[in-house]
C-alpha cells in the first residue's frame, strides 16, 4: 500500500440507474498528490466521488479496475482511516435534531448520526477526541448544539470533524463552499488551506475555481464523464480550456495564488 497510488481507475464505465456516466475512463492520483477535479454540474464529479467511496463499481471487464490505495475492495471503516470525506450530500442527510457532537462522533462508525445501540460501542476516548477537533475547528461550544441551530458554515466544520476523527491522511472535498456566505467560503477555506499546510493531503472536487488553493498545482478538468484536460494549474486554467469544460466564454485572473473566474467584457473595445 505504501507506493499504491491513492486513486486508481483504468478504463472504467460507470452506469447509475440507465445513464452510462463514464465510458472506460482512466484517472490516477498518487498519494501525497494535491488535486483539484474541476468541472460543471452534470460532468461526473459526484459519481466520481461515489466511485472512490465505494458506493458504486465499474461494469466489470477484464482490463478495468477501480482500485483505492492499491486495493478493489475495502472494509469501509477501514478505508475511513485513509481517506475523509466531506460532502454537501452528506451534511443534507443528516436530521436538523441532531447535535454538532453526535456528527463528529458519528464519523468513528461511518455512520450518520448516534442512534439506539451504536451508542454503545463509542469509547470514552472517542468522545474526547472528537471534542479536541471540535475545538480545533472552532465549534466546540456546539457540541450540545442541534444542526437546525446551527449556521451553514458550522454544519459544515462539523462535518469536517466528522472526516478528521479517524485522522486520515487525505481528505476529499465536494464543493466545499456550497451555501456558505462570504464570510463563512472564507473561514472555510483557510481551514481547508491550514490543514494542507499541516501535511494532510487535500483532494478538491468542485466547480468553482476560487475553492481552489495555491496549495494544489494538479487540476483535472471533467465533462460530460471524460476528462477534457489533466496537469499544472497554470496551464490547465485557461481560457480554452475552461471554454470546453463548461460551454461558456470565461476569463481568469489570478490574485495571491487564488484563481478567479469571471465573465468576458461585452464590449470588445473596453478593457
Amino acid at each position: 500500500m505504501t507506493d499504491a497510488p491513492l486513486i486508481d481507475i483504468r478504463n472504467a464505465t460507470v452506469y447509475r440507474g440507465e445513464t452510462r456516466v463514464f465510458d472506460r475512463l482512466t484517472l490516477r492520483i498518487d498519494q501525497h498528490e494535491p488535486a483539484a477535479i474541476v468541472g460543471p454540474n452534470g460532468s461526473g464529479k459526484t459519481t466520481l466521488l461515489k466511485l472512490i467511496n465505494r458506493e458504486l463499481y465499474p461494469v466489470h471487464q477484464d482490463d478495468s479496475h477501480v482500485r483505492i490505495l492499491g486495493r478493489e475492495t475495502w472494509n469501509v471503516w477501514e478505508l475511513r482511516s485513509h481517506i475523509g470525506i466531506v460532502s454537501h450530500d452528506l451534511q443534507a442527510r443528516y436530521q436538523e435534531t441532531t447535535s454538532g457532537l453526535s456528527v463528529v462522533i458519528s464519523g468513528y462508525l461511518s455512520s450518520v448520526g448516534i442512534h439506539g445501540t451504536l451508542a454503545n460501542r463509542i469509547t470514552p476516548q472517542q468522545i474526547i477526541r472528537a471534542r479536541e477537533i471540535m475545538d480545533e475547528l472552532g465549534v466546540g461550544s456546539l457540541e450540545k448544539t442541534p444542526l437546525r441551530k446551527m449556521s451553514t458554515g458550522q454544519q459544515r466544520r462539523c462535518l469536517l470533524g466528522r472526516a478528521l476523527v479517524h485522522n486520515p491522511s487525505t481528505l476529499i472535498l465536494d464543493e466545499p463552499t456550497s451555501g456558505l456566505d462570504l464570510a463563512a467560503s472564507f473561514d472555510y477555506l483557510a481551514r481547508i488551506r491550514q490543514l494542507a499546510q499541516d501535511g494532510r493531503n487535500i483532494v478538491l472536487v468542485t466547480h468553482l475555481l476560487n475553492e481552489i488553493p495555491p496549495d494544489i498545482d494538479r487540476v483535472i478538468l471533467l465533462r460530460d464523464g471524460r476528462i477534457v484536460t489533466d496537469g499544472c494549474k497554470n496551464e490547465v486554467l485557461t481560457e480554452e480550456n475552461l471554454l470546453r469544460t463548461y460551454d461558456t466564454a470565461i476569463r481568469v485572473a489570478v490574485v495571491d495564488g487564488y484563481y478567479l473566474a469571471y465573465p468576458p467584457n461585452p464590449d470588445p473595445t473596453k478593457t
